[in-house]
C-alpha cells in the first residue's frame, strides 16, 4: 500500500521553537502521534497571534478544524527541541489550510509534515462563515 503524500507550499514563513515534553512521549519511546496534534496546535496559535488573531477572532470569525493530516518522517524523542514552520495553503470561500513542518533543530531531520483544514466558524450561530476579506488577501 502507498504512503500518504504531503507536498508543503514553496513558502512557510512563520518560525518557532517547541520542545518535545515528556508528556508527549508514547510507550514506545517517542512522540506520540496526538502529540504532533498538540505541538501543531500550540505553533498555529503562536502563527495566528503573529498576525494579531486567535482562533476565536480572525477578522471577527472563530474558526474550527474540519481535517488534519499528518505524514510522519522520523521519530522524535523526549528532549528534542523542534524547529516548526507554519504558513498559509489554499484559502478558499469558508476554510483555509495551515501547513506545519516539524524538524529536529539538533539536525534538520524533519519529523513530520502537516496538513490542517479551518473551518471559519460563527460558534453562537453554529455555522461556517466566509473567509475574512484581510485574511484571503495574505499570499500563501
Amino acid at each position: 500500500m502507498p504512503r500518504l503524500r504531503l507536498d508543503l507550499p514553496a513558502s512557510l514563513p512563520f518560525r518557532t521553537q517547541i520542545p518535545v515534553r515528556i508528556t508527549d512521549v508514547n510507550y514506545g519511546g517517542h512522540l506520540g502521534n496526538d502529540a504532533v496534534l498538540s505541538l501543531v496546535h500550540e505553533a498555529r496559535l503562536q502563527f495566528l497571534a503573529s498576525m494579531g488573531y486567535s482562533e476565536t477572532n480572525i477578522e471577527g470569525a472563530a474558526v474550527i478544524m474540519a481535517d488534519a493530516q499528518i505524514v510522519y518522517r522520523s521519530e522524535g524523542h523526549y528532549g528534542d527541541l523542534l524547529d516548526v514552520a507554519v504558513g498559509f495553503g489554499e484559502i478558499s470561500g469558508v476554510s483555509f489550510e495551515i501547513f506545519t513542518l516539524l524538524s529536529r533543530s539538533d539536525s534538520g531531520q524533519e519529523v513530520a509534515r502537516v496538513k490542517t483544514t479551518l473551518v471559519c466558524y460563527d460558534y453562537a450561530l453554529r455555522k461556517p462563515l466566509p473567509v475574512p476579506a484581510p485574511l484571503r488577501s495574505r499570499p500563501t
